[in-house]
């Protein structure tokens, strides 16, 4: 999935403005350049003008900084490096930290968004690459996932 739409639907999900996204990057990184005109150029259409491609280190900048944001930092162990390529099941993963959702959740989001998956097609997307049942998670199905947790998030 594009990382524009990701980061919209997650601003949408959770009502943030657009200083509270910058906020939020700047969770996982306080010196990391991005901007509130950063931000309105990562929300707007791919053909208007002011466009900009929300690369991924931005997406995974925000990605740490939602965890950080909705469960808190841990002192006690030392920062995660950011993730230099965001896939779909990165941001699958990330989602599930910080929203802190069980397998149980996992299944009611899918559920809710008209796309239910059975439980070995759930564990296969949190699988290592190098596993032989690993399963990459494509747009359509992280797109139901989101679809599926901001009728969580926001309500019915």
């Amino acid at each position: 999935m594009i990382n524009n739409d990701v980061l919209r639907s997650i601003r949408y999900m959770l009502d943030l403005s657009d200083g509270k996204v910058v906020e939020i990057i700047h969770l996982a990184d306080a010196d990391f350049p991005v901007g509130k005109a950063d931000v309105q150029g990562f929300l707007r259409k791919d053909d208007e003008a002011d466009y900009l491609e929300c690369s991924d280190r931005v997406l995974a900048h925000f990605l740490d900084g939602l965890v950080i944001h909705c469960r808190g930092r841990d002192d006690s162990r030392p920062p995660r490096p950011v993730e230099k390529r965001v896939t779909n099941n990165v941001v699958l993963k990330k989602l599930r930290v910080a929203f802190e959702l069980k397998d149980v959740d996992m299944h009611q989001a899918f559920a809710d968004a008209g796309f239910p998956i059975s439980k070995p097609e759930l564990t296969a997307l949190f699988r290592q690459p190098g596993h032989k049942n690993f399963r990459l998670c494509g747009d359509q199905l992280l797109r139901n996932f989101l679809k599926g947790l901001t009728l969580r998030v926001r309500g019915q």
